[in-house]
């Protein structure tokens, strides 16, 4: 794993998840703005300790269904911001999903569009990928908006087309091939 990680950029580094992570995690998911758009509910310090167990292992992506984990720290301080992903979704389309989460109280820094921008790199010039997409809630606003920065298309909106937390909820779907990445330009945030 030494070749992927760590991956600096000008302000951060991605790097795969470590056992000392629980603490910033924790402080993560615990929050009711960071989850109200994801598949989940708040998660307790304990159900963190059990996802953290699992990430810590989420190295590589060798086959349909694995996932890459990664921390996302602050270059400067060391602190860790987000817990981003890259799950193989279709070994024979070459097809990848990417997966963010960021820790609000540093949003609105353009970290997110670095980290992703960084984690399309990944998906593309290391992995190969044809095809990355992404999928969020259709209120998801600021999730659509990084997507779009990155160059991704809308390819779908499905209008309360999935329960999420007992309620219907709309879908937007993107995607970016690797042609599209390659002749685009600088993403800035």
């Amino acid at each position: 794993m030494s070749q992927l990680f760590p991956v600096r950029t000008e302000r951060l580094v991605l790097r795969a998840f470590a056992a000392d992570d629980l603490d910033a995690l924790y402080d993560l998911h615990r929050r009711p703005e960071v989850t109200q758009f994801l598949l989940w509910d708040t998660r307790t310090r304990g159900e963190v300790r059990e996802m953290l167990r699992r990430r810590v292992s989420q190295t590589d992506l060798v086959k349909e269904g694995d996932n890459l984990a990664v921390a996302v720290e602050v270059r400067e301080s060391g602190a860790l911001i987000g817990d981003f992903n890259l799950e193989l979704a279709d070994a024979g389309l070459g097809r990848a999903e990417i997966g963010f989460v960021l820790n609000p109280t540093h949003a609105g820094r353009g970290y997110a569009t670095e980290a992703a921008n960084a984690m399309l790199g990944l998906a593309f010039d290391h992995f190969g990928f044809h095809r990355v997409i992404g999928v969020c809630n259709g209120r998801n606003t600021a999730s659509m908006h990084l997507m779009e920065r990155l160059g991704m298309r809308r390819e779908a909106f499905f209008v309360q087309s999935h329960v999420l937390k007992g309620k219907r909820v709309d879908v937007a779907n993107y995607a970016i091939l690797r042609q599209e990445w390659q002749g685009r330009r600088p993403v800035s945030s």
